[in-house]
């Protein structure tokens, strides 16, 4: 176990919205897999909702000192006051759109490093505007879309950037990346409560034009890209049935988190270009990426294609709005812990190298670089374990990141992808020939 970071503040990581139901998937996380002499506490506004996850977390183990209770709301005087007490505050308070933004400036002024699991990019691009300047002022590392939503695709695309980096099969294209196409292989949960009102409520929160923008390539980017037009052109096929073909990858069909986690990846692709101590993991000038969904077969490809563009018609509606949500979860509450347990999830994906040898060319005989990432469990548990891994990185290792600023998941590096292997998020790498 390595030493902790020396900050001088009362709480190494305080939960706020630990009573919600991924807030306590991340308390469990924390008091069964961190280490034992941490400093922690569980925020909100119900004393008596807190109270039950101190209880929760002591029956888990015992032999840890349970966590604090700090009842504190969704309030600027409140959230700097926690935010000052903390080296990292995580939280899983949202609609990030309407909720989030007290916590993110109280972290950003006061130097407290910040996680949560926002879905809306229109609330990452609004919260860079605003506070991307002070975090670097004041020191402290934000990391915005660090669960489901966008993860597993970034850390997915950095592995495969540092294979293209490391294997001597890509020797000429001396570490740079061309494309990654990244497969949504199994999908098998629930969403939760609150993930289903942040999809409802987002046009509540974002004007349709703050979407649109922040859904533009490299949108979220600190840089813009030299060579946008390198990226592939969807075929007409493409764009009328969703249906794609990838070697390796086989039949893919659109995916509802394309353009979410296109524009974290996309950001990560910059903040490497960026970094001076990351320039050494940087993705290439030329580098673009794409996200596609596996179905069962072209029938299901054309019919969730289609049911996308319906789902965005009713996001357009007001009233559909509001009749979906009388027959969904409510915030808080999500599929029964029994059942999803027996959620998974594995995405799938190939990157191809800068190389001079398939310039112009097919790629047919060229190497590929091929990987996976999986896990078997609660994709809400599978949350927790990143918010609480990323609390741990931050204390315990040194990630380089040259002071604060607004990152992504895949700028904690190989040590936070590290951490995730052994709390049973797996990954792996390969090289193959298409």
């Amino acid at each position: 176990m390595a030493p902790k970071q020396q900050h001088g503040r009362q709480y190494d990581v305080v939960v706020f919205g630990a009573s919600g139901y991924t807030g306590k998937y991340t308390a469990e996380h924390i008091a069964t897999h961190l280490p034992t002499d941490l400093k922690w506490a569980v925020a909100g506004r119900s004393h008596s909702k807190l109270e039950q996850v101190v209880a929760h977390c002591r029956s888990l183990n015992a032999d840890r000192p349970p966590p604090a209770i700090e009842v504190c709301d969704i309030d600027d005087g409140q959230l700097d006051a926690l935010a000052r007490k903390t080296f990292v505050l995580i939280t899983t308070v949202g609609p990030y759109g309407q909720l989030g933004e007290h916590a993110f400036r109280a972290c950003a002024e006061n130097g407290t490093h910040y996680l949560d699991v926002t879905g809306e990019v229109p609330f990452v691009a609004r919260m860079l505007a605003k506070y991307e300047n002070a975090a670097k002022a004041s020191g402290a590392m934000m990391f915005p879309q660090i669960g489901i939503e966008s993860a597993p695709p970034d850390l997915l695309t950095w592995s495969l950037a540092a294979l293209v980096r490391s294997d001597p099969a890509f020797e000429s294209a001396r570490g740079a990346v061309r494309d990654v196409t990244v497969s949504v292989h199994t999908f098998k949960s629930a969403p939760s409560g609150g993930t289903l009102t942040t999809a409802l409520n987002l046009l509540e929160n974002f004007s349709i034009s703050e979407v649109r923008a922040g859904q533009k390539p490299y949108a979220l980017s600190p840089i813009p890209h030299p060579s946008p037009s390198s990226a592939p052109t969807p075929s007409l096929l493409t764009r009328v049935t969703g249906l794609i073909t990838v070697p390796t990858l086989g039949l893919l069909t659109s995916s509802i988190a394309a353009g979410t986690d296109r524009a974290l990846v996309h950001r990560t692709w910059g903040l490497l270009e960026t970094i001076p101590s990351r320039r050494g993991q940087a993705y290439g000038p030329r580098f673009s990426f794409r996200e596609y969904l596996r179905p069962r077969g072209w029938y299901q490809g054309i019919g969730l294609h289609l049911g996308l563009i319906l789902f965005s018609v009713v996001l357009a509606v007001p009233f559909l709005r509001r009749l979906i949500a009388g027959y969904v979860y409510g915030p808080g509450e999500g599929p029964d812990a029994e059942v999803a347990k027996l959620d998974k999830l594995e995405y799938r994906g190939v990157a191809h190298a800068d190389s001079p040898a398939d310039a112009g060319g097919d790629g047919k005989g060229q190497p590929v670089a091929f990987g996976r990432v999986w896990f078997n469990g609660s994709f809400y548990h599978l949350t927790g374990i990143f918010l609480a891994e990323a609390a741990a990185t931050l204390l315990e290792d040194n990630v380089q990141l040259g002071g604060g600023g607004i990152f992504t998941p895949a700028c904690l590096g190989q040590p936070y992808i590290d951490r995730l292997d052994r709390a049973g998020f797996h990954s792996e790498t390969k090289v193959l020939s298409e």
